[in-house]
């Protein structure tokens, strides 16, 4: 084999094992899509600190009508009145086995905090959040798009 097509092979194998290997964690950009209504709702920037992963949101999709810089009013913790671009909605994740759990997400909409796992699908192209009181069977779950 040439040296050129040797060389050329080689670095599309180490870049697919690169991609390969980032999508085999929650850290990156994905885009929220609201369970009720299947429309994408925000950007969140996962990143992970000793262990632990957390998610802020980056962007919001919101209207034309609608406030673009809007503040989480109902939030009833430091949070209360603070833009919702900033802010950081899922803390406390940490890998356990295929899932990650033990954390809390924030429901902006409604300033309550849950109890959360996640859950990585489709080779790590979707994130699946779920948020519950008490056990995961008494919530709600929304899939997430990797976006980067």
């Amino acid at each position: 084999m040439r040296p050129m097509i040797k060389a050329g092979l080689l670095a599309t194998l180490l870049l697919t094992s690169a991609a390969w290997a980032q999508n085999t964690s929650p850290v990156g950009t994905w885009k929220t899509i609201d369970d009720e209504t299947g429309k994408p709702k925000a950007l969140v920037r996962i990143t992970e600190e000793n262990g632990a992963l957390q998610g802020k949101i980056e962007k919001l999709f919101r209207g034309p009508h609608e406030d673009q810089n809007p503040k989480c009013t109902e939030c009833s913790d430091s949070r209360k009145d603070q833009p919702l671009i900033g802010m950081t909605i899922v803390s406390g994740l940490k890998k356990d086995g295929d899932e990650y759990t033990g954390g809390e997400i924030l429901d902006p909409a409604k300033g309550k905090v849950y109890k959360s796992k996640a859950t990585l699908r489709d080779g790590g192209q979707r994130l699946e959040v779920r948020g519950y009181i008490g056990a995961p069977m008494f919530g709600r779950s929304q899939v997430w798009q990797r976006e980067g």
